[in-house]
Formats: C-alpha cells, structure tokens, sequence
C-alpha cells in the first residue's frame, strides 16, 4: 500500500520489517520502531521495551530508526537514557532518527480535562526529545491547552498562553512545532486511530493543521491500512494532495 501510495517510507518493528526487507527495503525506505509495548503485564504499564538493536536495523537496510518516550511516566528517565545511546549510534551508522513523544501520566488528567495532547505538555516532550537529537518528532494534535496551569505541577509562565498562542487549533500545533527549535526539527502530527466513516475528513483536518502551523507531514496508520487496499490508497494519496496544494499555506 506505501509503494502504490508513493509514500515516503514505511514504519514498523523489527519483525514485520526484517520479514520483508529482502523484498523491500531497497524499494521503500524502512524504519525500524525500535521499542514498543508488549501487553502481557498485568496491569499494563507505561512503558516500552527494545526489541532490537540499531545495528540490527541498518543491517536489514532500513533508513531510520523510531522510538517512543512515554514523558511524564515513571519509566521515562530510563527510556530517556536508551533512546538517546540508540540515536547516537544510529546517527554514526548516517541513519534518520524519529521520536513519538508521547505523554503518559495519570495526573495529566484532571476533573477538569485530559490534558495528555495538551499544546504545553506535548511541546515540552517535543522539546527534549529534539535536544536528544531526534531528527523528527512525531506528536499527537494538541486537543487543549493550559496543562502545566491546572495538573498543578510542572513550569509555565501566562505568556505561554496568553501572548505566545490562542485556542486556535492551528495555533496549538504551531507551539508544538515552535517547542522542536522554532521548526528546525520537522514535526509530524498522528493520524490517530479509525473511526470509520470520519476517517478521511479527520486525516485531511489534522493534515492542513499541520501544514499551516510549520509542520513536516503526517503519520498514517490505521486510518489507512485497516481499510481495503484502494480505499487505503485513495485516504494517503488525498492527505499528500494537501502538502502538494499551493494554496495552503502557512497561517
């Protein structure tokens, strides 16, 4: 579906990828999620595991290497410290590296709201995860604002929100894209889940977000592969007319 799509590379574990790098790799970028949950401890915990090493990746002949920090868990310094070494040797062996800087904390979510996708909490996670050198930060859509106000711990100060953005949604992503160096470090924004129907209008929404605000593109999953192929095909190839359309510019 990425090659027919003419996508500009295909993310997955080291399983999927190694299966089909014979096949593949030399015909579509690959990169290798390094980490990810495995599901089967009880209670589920905020974390994610390596599954593999960066050598073992550029041997299959993959591009890039990915990773996730779950920012705001009790598991996050360590993976702070894996990622980083994993991105550093990446880095020496001249591949591309992308972080889904997600955040996962339970006092991030208040009587108030779910501040997990809020604009400040997510830009700060943008913000050391492109001081541990990734090349590209992968972030969900801001949803909200105001977290660091009303978690009632963490730094702000009232010029975050009340000079520096508004409640716009293409202002909320541009504070995501202003906390990767003012840009310098592409931002791609999630896809996000299926939800049928609204799967295409919300690709296409989150897509000219991103673009107006300073973002580098789109992330799909999901959205995209749970769906027949020439459906899947059709949702990548409308999301990529957006960042084909001169039209669409920055806000």
């Amino acid at each position: 579906m990425a090659i027919e799509a003419e996508c500009n590379g295909v993310a997955s574990t080291f399983g999927v990828l190694a299966l089909n790098s014979r096949k593949y790799a030399h015909k579509i970028p690959f990169i290798v999620k390094l980490n990810h949950n495995e599901l089967l401890t009880y209670p589920n915990k905020y974390d994610q595991t390596l599954f593999g090493l960066v050598k073992e990746a550029w041997n299959l002949g993959a591009v890039a290497v990915g990773a996730t920090i779950y920012f705001g868990s009790k598991e996050s310094n360590r993976q702070l410290r894996e990622i980083s070494e994993a991105f550093a040797e990446a880095h020496s062996l001249g591949m591309a590296t992308i972080l889904w800087c997600y955040t996962r904390n339970s006092s991030f979510k208040t009587e108030r709201d779910d501040f997990h996708s809020a604009a400040d909490i997510t830009g700060q996670a943008n913000h050391i995860g492109v001081t541990i050198q990734a090349d590209i930060i992968k972030q969900k859509l801001p949803t909200n604002d105001k977290g660091f106000m009303y978690i009632g711990f963490g730094k702000y100060n009232d010029n975050m929100y009340d000079t520096l953005t508004t409640e716009h949604p293409i202002d909320l992503c541009r504070f995501q894209v202003a906390n990767c160096y003012m840009g310098k470090i592409g931002l791609i924004n999630s896809g996000g889940g299926s939800k049928g129907e609204s799967d295409l209008t919300d690709a296409i929404r989150t897509a000219v977000i991103n673009k107006r605000s300073g973002g580098s593109g789109l992330i799909l999953g999901r959205k995209a592969f749970q769906k027949p192929m020439a459906q899947g095909i059709d949702l990548l190839r409308m999301v990529q007319g957006v960042y084909l359309e001169e039209m669409i510019t920055i806000a």
